[in-house]
């Protein structure tokens, strides 16, 4: 890793040098670690044209030779997985421990990905169904999109990629990826790794700079089939306004809950629940940002969530003991700062934490706090967990409900009738029943309602709605 890297775009198989270079730096140690391409117009139309380029011969392509080069990356990344490791805690400061985690989820995506390539299929028809139907047979089939445009976000920099990349190579489409300013490096290597595997130059084109400059284009091209976004919903909802009639699928922010019912085995539960809350110090899309527990356990819930959480180990992420190190940025360590320090003005108390140390944000609980607290009602995407105390399992739901999010939601109870409530009645793509709404595992259906989103990720989903579905019918 050494000296300072230089990291050119990745456009039509080869490393295109850009007229303009950033510097980026390490959000836990603030060094200088890479200079990183800044991709102009001009330099952004000749990845759409590669990727454009590319398109016959990836839709020619037949099902086993994309599944084979979708196996061979995952193998490579098994090879390298060290390395990828290693760039994942230097770039997004992951702690390594939880770094190697993504690692191993990264190549489950790819292999995923290789399986489900070879079961892109159709069904067929009984069109006799219908009166004037008689004598055809029908059938279905799925094509590949053409151009598809990825934008992803720094907190899972390669398994976030890996769950656009994959589903949409695996279904014979080309790919224009912007990666987050802040993990290129990940992206850059998993193109290098891609051209290993043998994958055709320009089925996958990477550009790094300004994310609106690239995304405006990526989104109004109209060589681009279908955008796939996972990021804020204020960018997601612009980006869907921008999109005209292309594919648009979104993975937007959440404020996930988790509801604790009287009668649970607290001890049982609670590391789970401080590790839904604070790996990767809150920066997951579905960390738990909010927990409402009965009030008969409260109490006895909060002593033990509170010295569970004092017992995390906080510093350099290439530490293999750290639990938790620096936010992304100064400006999201502030932010979580400036936020709790709102939730306390409005009659919050702090359970633990509040401190800060350069980027690094003290895992913090607040307790009590006002449902109009942005801390509560925004997605906060920092180590800061608030747990109120409930009076039944119904308001645990209102209060869960009453948000303009809603990706994941957990809730632990001993009571079946509860549990069936809840997973009805709560307004989320996914609920985890005895478990955090931080539960994710790589080929479930992954996505949200509200302003969390539309459409699904995890690979055969993501396949759908990255192909196109065509009717034949023949006369006999």
């Amino acid at each position: 890793m050494g000296d300072t890297m230089k990291k050119h775009l990745f456009i039509g198989g080869q490393w295109v040098e850009a007229k303009d270079y950033r510097p980026l730096y390490s959000p836990y140690s603030g060094e200088h670690i890479a200079d990183i391409a800044y991709a102009n117009e001009d330099e952004v139309q000749q990845a759409l044209a590669a990727a454009e380029q590319a398109r016959p011969l990836m839709a020619q392509m037949p099902a086993h030779g994309r599944a084979a080069i979708l196996e061979r990356l995952a193998s490579l990344i098994r090879e390298n997985a060290d390395a990828c490791a290693r760039l994942l805690a230097l770039e997004a400061a992951k702690p390594i421990a939880t770094a190697k985690l993504e690692v191993e989820r990264t190549i489950a995506t790819y292999k995923f990905a290789a399986e489900e390539a070879k079961r892109i299929h159709g069904e067929t028809i009984p069109l006799d169904a219908a009166p004037g139907g008689e004598g055809r047979i029908a059938y279905t089939i799925r094509q590949p999109l053409g151009v598809v445009a990825a934008i992803t976000p720094f907190n899972f920099p390669m398994n976030l990629v890996a769950h656009k990349v994959g589903p949409a190579l695996a279904a014979g489409n080309t790919i224009v990826l912007k990666p987050a300013s802040q993990t290129p490096l990940s992206a850059y290597f998993l193109a290098q790794l891609l051209q290993q595997a043998g994958l055709p130059a320009g089925a996958l084109n990477v550009v790094t700079g300004s994310g609106s400059v690239i995304g405006d284009i990526l989104v109004t091209d109209s060589r681009v089939k279908a955008v796939t976004f996972t990021g804020s919903p204020e960018v997601g909802i612009a980006i869907r306004a921008k999109a005209g009639l292309k594919k648009v699928i979104l993975e937007l922010g959440s404020n996930s809950a988790l509801i604790v019912d009287q009668g649970v085995d607290v001890d049982a539960m609670i590391a789970r629940a401080v590790t839904g809350a604070f790996s990767y110090s809150g920066q997951v899309c579905i960390s738990i940002q909010r927990i409402y527990v009965h009030e008969q356990i409260f109490d006895d819930f909060v002593q033990k969530f509170v010295a569970k959480t004092e017992s995390l180990r906080l510093g350099n992420p290439m530490d293999p003991v750290t639990d938790l190190s620096a936010c992304i940025s100064s400006r999201d360590a502030q932010r979580a700062m400036d936020w709790i320090a709102e939730a306390q003005n409005s009659g919050a108390t702090v359970a633990t934490g509040n401190q800060r140390e350069g980027n690094l944000v003290h895992p913090t609980v607040l307790l009590h706090v006002q449902a109009a607290s942005r801390v509560s009602c925004q997605e906060a995407f920092a180590p800061v967990v608030l747990i109120n105390p409930i009076a039944s399992i119904e308001e645990g739901i209102q209060l869960v409900n009453n948000s303009r999010y809603g990706l994941q939601a957990g809730i632990y109870t001993e009571n079946i009738r509860t549990a069936l409530t809840a997973a009805e009645a709560l307004e989320v793509g996914g609920v985890m029943i005895n478990d955090i709404p931080t539960f994710r595992v790589d080929h479930m259906p992954y996505g949200g309602v509200k302003d969390s989103g539309t459409g699904r990720e995890g690979v055969k989903y993501a396949i759908e709605e990255l192909t196109e579905l065509k009717l034949v019918v023949f006369k006999k």
